[in-house]
């Protein structure tokens, strides 16, 4: 799911839908901070994202991968930790490349929904992506119609085709799909 930036911050604003910007206003309401950094951000960035993926039943990856990403693209790979009452409630990563931000992984505590957390991050990390020049936002990808896709499209991103290859050594591809019923 990408999303084409605009020239600025405030056209962006101006292209959201009512909703969108209803949401990213509570967030605002609620006090919500951002911090950006890189290798001395990776324990409050981990913990947060270590709660979120236990609670969606998914598999964490290693504290080490992040610290690599952060020492390997240097400058262009940073964190972004929010914070709510003096406490850090999501947080994401971001990599900048030619002219393109990505958000490889991203989360926040299921709690603090009520605050509009996510979305108030994610107009955050929109807005760092065009202070820093990007031309497109690339979310990540999405199973279509599901609710990571439908939360991508509510910021404007289009469905961008991904080529995958798979070698199934036993049984049949549809077994390999995320949403098969054997995870």
């Amino acid at each position: 799911m990408v999303l084409d930036l605009p020239d600025s911050e405030s056209f962006l604003w101006q292209g959201l839908t009512a909703k969108v910007r209803n949401q990213v206003r509570k967030g605002e309401k609620h006090g919500l901070s951002i911090r950006w950094g890189g290798a001395s951000m990776v324990g409050e960035f981990y913990r947060v994202f270590c709660v979120n993926m236990r609670d969606l039943g998914a598999p964490v990856y290693s504290r080490r991968l992040f610290e690599t990403i952060l020492k390997h693209f240097d400058d262009r790979a940073e964190l972004a930790v929010v914070d709510y009452e003096g406490r850090a409630v999501a947080a994401a990563l971001l990599v900048h490349a030619e002219g393109c931000t990505q958000v490889p992984s991203a989360s926040s505590l299921r709690r603090y929904q009520g605050t509009c957390v996510n979305m108030w991050m994610y107009h955050q990390l929109l807005g760092r992506a065009i202070r820093r020049g990007a031309g497109q936002f690339d979310f990540g990808r999405s199973t279509v119609d599901s609710g990571t896709h439908r939360f991508k499209k509510q910021w404007g991103a289009e469905a961008n085709a991904t080529v995958w290859q798979y070698h199934v050594r036993y049984g049949d591809i549809g077994s390999m799909r995320p949403d098969s019923l054997r995870f």
